[in-house]
């Protein structure tokens, strides 16, 4: 392995600070100032931006390290797991994104509300804050792993300097300038990512040499993975992206409800060739270092480039980084401020605004203190994404099957599916069933068994009002 020399690293250092100053100045100067813009963007955003950000969001540090490291175990088929995300938003854009628009909602417990009531609401916002908080700890243990790798400090500090960079991020600026930053963002990701395979390429020969050297299943389309795995992985993505808060506070951000549907779409199409290029860089770095860890199946190559490459692509990976964090983080201070601070509090524009800045820094250092207990980074990524799976089952329930439209059935259903599933997730999937279909069945089964004991009418009464749709000052949503 080559090793930078004191100035080698000096330069990386400094093409990673001039970008962390220059996109931290774009953000302060695009910052939300009132608490619309902070949350989505004033509803003004072009279905280009919003669908780079969606891809950004799934293919984040966490997915972009986490597919290297599978596919350096299982083969070039671990691009599934990103693949899945490209299904998933398909779905998502035929099926759900105009209804949720049109529902005038930014918080997926605000709409669940609309079917369920208040109680119901709270408790989705409590499991999507609680599998959103578990995606951040991933998020920041993947991209710290890239940064100490080329800067040559401990993981911890590597975490930690994540953690304040992107706090600045999204805890000053919102999601207007999330949306604006993160094109140049994706813009630096993507070139990294090219660069890698053009370096990783380089040094194999070609696929061909891996190919006749590695065994045959590194090259098949499922690898050394089941087939119940891959459609675990893509029954949890399409789940994941029906419920995630921070899928649906992005395209709330849409000038029109078609513009909503359009971002999704265009988002499914740019997600394919990433996954491939991620899946193969894992192979590659088998092939030529099989004693490695697997999480550093991808930051290996930064040591075997031109020092200014590498620090393209060690920038591209910070600019990974600061859009996962930063999305997630920014999903979670708004479940919190929306669904707890504000109708309890019932704040002015302006304290709802500085409250949320505060609320949105402690989001983004709570999760350093799990950095150290992380496992392996794409199971722990499903994990969190079949959390969020139980959401989608009872949402599109009561869509579909308005008949389960119970709100002690919906209730039950998602706290013994959260329970449940996480309880599956530490066991290490007993019997070869992976929690994934644990969270998609529970719920599922809870609301059937629920129904058939109680016949009656809904038991949510005044609790399972239809909620007018309404934006933050609680007025009707005007249709572009």
């Amino acid at each position: 392995m080559n090793q930078f020399g004191t100035l080698d690293t000096a330069i990386i250092v400094a093409m990673v600070v001039i970008y962390i100053v220059a996109t931290s100045w774009l953000s302060i100067r695009l910052r939300g100032k009132t608490t619309e813009q902070f949350m989505v963007a004033g509803r003004s955003a072009p279905a280009v931006v919003i669908a780079i950000l969606l891809m950004s969001e799934f293919i984040g540090a966490k997915s972009t390290i986490g597919t290297s490291q599978e596919a350096f175990k299982v083969g070039i088929a671990a691009s599934w797991s990103v693949i899945a995300a490209s299904i998933g938003f398909l779905l998502f854009g035929l099926f759900l994104a105009k209804r949720l628009y049109k529902s005038g909602e930014f918080t997926i417990s605000g709409f669940v509300a609309q079917k369920y009531g208040k109680t119901a609401k709270l408790v989705v916002s409590g499991v999507m804050i609680y599998a959103l908080f578990i995606v951040n700890v991933g998020n920041y243990v993947s991209g710290a792993a890239a940064i100490s790798t080329v800067l040559k400090i401990n993981l911890p500090t590597a975490a930690v300097i994540t953690a304040i960079v992107s706090t600045i991020y999204f805890a000053y600026g919102g999601l207007k300038s999330v949306l604006y930053v993160t094109i140049l963002h994706s813009g630096i990701k993507i070139l990294g990512i090219c660069i890698l395979v053009w370096v990783a390429l380089s040094m194999t020969g070609g696929i061909s040499p891996m190919m006749d050297a590695m065994p045959q299943h590194y090259f098949t389309w499922n690898g050394a993975l089941s087939g119940g795995t891959i459609g675990a992985w893509i029954i949890g993505t399409a789940g994941a992206i029906f419920s995630t808060q921070f899928i649906i506070q992005a395209i709330s951000g849409a000038r029109s409800a078609d513009d909503a549907r359009k971002s999704t779409l265009i988002a499914a199409a740019l997600c394919v060739p990433i996954a491939l290029a991620l899946g193969l860089l894992g192979v590659a770095a088998k092939f030529l270092f099989p004693d490695i860890k697997g999480l550093y199946a991808l930051p290996i190559f930064l040591q075997h480039m031109h020092p200014l490459l590498s620090g393209i692509v060690t920038v591209s990976l910070v600019a990974s980084i600061f859009v996962s964090v930063s999305t997630v983080a920014l999903a979670i201070a708004s479940l919190i401020v929306k669904d707890f601070y504000v109708p309890r509090y019932h704040p002015t524009p302006e304290r709802e605004l500085r409250t949320t800045r505060l609320i949105s820094v402690a989001v983004g250092f709570v999760p350093l203190i799990f950095v150290l207990f992380v496992p392996q980074i794409l199971a722990l990524s499903f994990f969190t994404r079949a959390l969020r799976l139980t959401v989608t089952v009872v949402a599109l329930m009561g869509i579909y099957l308005p008949f389960f439209n119970s709100n002690r059935g919906a209730i039950s259903g998602l706290v013994l599916a959260t329970v449940a599933t996480t309880a599956w997730y530490l066991l290490d999937n007993p019997w070869g069933i992976d929690n994934m279909y644990i969270a998609l069945i529970t719920p599922a089964i809870v609301m059937v068994v629920e129904k058939l004991i109680f016949p009656g009418k809904p038991t949510a009464g005044a609790d399972n009002a239809q909620i007018a749709p309404a934006d933050l000052q609680g007025q009707p949503r005007q249709q572009h």
